[in-house]
């Protein structure tokens, strides 16, 4: 429940970039899903800490000279 509260603002804010923002920027993001669906997907999985700190790493890769392709966020460890 305190990781739903947490990470709820941070999600809200990337949902607010993605209906009001990035529809009006050139598709540019080199992966699939998204880097912006990549952050959501990694913070209701990993949380904020660790699901923030992936969304970061990936963002940071998203260029020229990064990666591309298909890059899922990878599955909580048990």
């Amino acid at each position: 429940m305190m990781k739903k509260i947490l990470t709820y603002p941070f999600i809200l804010i990337i949902k607010g970039y993605q209906n009001f923002i990035s529809p009006f920027t050139p598709n540019t993001c080199r992966y699939s899903p998204t880097c912006s669906q990549y952050a959501v997907e990694s913070l209701q999985t990993h949380g904020l800490l660790k699901g923030g700190w992936l969304a970061i790493k990936r963002i940071a890769s998203c260029n020229p000279w990064g990666g591309s392709g298909y890059d899922p966020v990878p599955p909580k460890k048990k």
